[in-house]
């Protein structure tokens, strides 16, 4: 298969990736502009997630590559952001539903679950036979979730009681399954579930009224002493310790998804600009556009550099906390600007849908707060150069 490089990656990274990855890429790619592009406008605005494409796109493989009991072959941590990105280029929304369902559903069962929990649930949820959700986020816990949880588990017997409620969880109205996180009232530990939606006093209600993501379906979740069967309790997620493992993972996909939305407000910016005439010729022959497009690029062409290295180093073991947490503060913070500058380019054309800019300007909020704000992963990068906590 002919894999045909972005050029809006001005240096080539794509090159680095091997044959059998960007002919994925190249799959993943055909699938998004083929079957998404043409349908996103219309779903983003009626806040609607559009169910039917769920399974061809988990055809594409976008959610058998990391786990060995889901992937063919060897994929590296830098494939999988490219992946990322190509389909934030196209919608954020539907890198966000694979982000919850392989990065946080999929992700906690294979980083804290046991080998028979990761053999019944990761190759069905790769399929799409389960949908996955990720409950760890609260109505008055966010940025604190390390200690602020106030759901709680309670063992009786060979069940646990869960009571509580989660707030912004992706998926979470029509997910089958949610990875639930809450404190162990015996020791308070911070331990997970895998928690069926179908189970008595689980209650998931859409959040509505949003600008960011509208496709993507975020709840509330109410947990009313639902009971789940220790089968159902992830045995390697002992502390919150676990669940920042998981987290470690999706915060560094966040960052190549930022870059991916970027991509999407600039390529079409640059399409506008090579069309829009005024003072008798386009506007991308004024000194002032090639500047905007020539700072969106530089920011494109670092935060993709950045994320290769943050991949490389989780490819090698040797990504940290502070490593991933640097990638998303500093790739959404230059997305934040750059997708300003690509609305700029289109003047008041770039406040409405029909003209690529908008809905990747509207879902850069979303990412740029989302899985830890651009303050909290500062933060996380301080207390590793300084060696000093500056958490309150």
């Amino acid at each position: 298969m002919t894999f045909d490089p972005l050029t809006s990656d001005f240096y080539g990274f794509e090159n680095a990736l091997a044959p059998h990855e960007l002919d994925a890429l190249s799959r993943l790619r055909g699938f998004m502009e083929s079957e998404i592009a043409p349908i996103a406008d219309r779903y983003w605005e009626r806040a609607e997630f559009p169910h039917q494409i769920i399974r061809p796109l988990l055809d594409t493989g976008v959610a058998s590559w990391t786990w060995p009991e889901t992937r063919d072959t060897e994929y590296s941590a830098v494939f999988r952001g490219f992946a990322s990105l190509e389909m934030s280029r196209v919608d954020a929304s539907i890198s966000t539903f694979i982000g919850v369902q392989e990065g946080l559903a999929m992700g906690a069962i294979g980083e804290c679950g046991s080998p028979e929990q990761r053999a019944d649930w990761l190759p069905r949820m790769a399929r799409g036979e389960i949908i996955g959700a990720f409950g760890l986020t609260e109505p008055l816990s966010g940025s604190d979730s390390a200690r602020g949880l106030r759901t709680t588990a309670t063992r009786d017997g060979d069940e646990w009681v869960l009571s509580g409620s989660k707030r912004w969880i992706g998926n979470a109205t029509f997910s089958d399954i949610t990875v639930i996180w809450a404190k162990d009232s015996e020791d308070g530990q911070v331990i997970g579930f895998i928690v069926p939606t179908d189970a008595d006093g689980y209650t998931a209600t859409a959040i509505g009224n949003k600008i960011s993501l509208r496709m993507v379906q975020n709840a509330d979740i109410t947990l009313n002493d639902v009971r789940v069967g220790d089968h159902l309790r992830l045995t390697r997620a002992r502390s919150f310790a676990d669940t920042a493992r998981v987290l470690r993972l999706t915060r560094a996909g966040v960052a190549w998804s930022s870059v991916g939305v970027a991509i999407g407000a600039y390529e079409a910016a640059l399409a506008y600009a090579t069309e829009r005439v005024q003072f008798g010729k386009p506007i991308a022959a004024h000194q002032l556009i090639q500047d905007l497009l020539a700072r969106c690029l530089g920011n494109i062409t670092a935060s993709i550099a950045l994320c290769v290295r943050v991949s490389q180093m989780l490819d090698d073991g040797v990504q940290r906390d502070e490593h991933s947490a640097l990638a998303k503060s500093f790739c959404t913070s230059r997305m934040r600007e750059t997708v300003a500058w690509a609305r700029e380019i289109m003047g008041g054309n770039g406040i409405v849908l029909d003209y690529g800019a908008a809905r990747h300007f509207a879902d850069a909020e979303a990412l740029y707060s989302y899985e830890g704000t651009r303050e909290m992963n500062a933060l996380i990068v301080g207390r590793a150069v300084t060696g000093h906590a500056a958490f309150v």
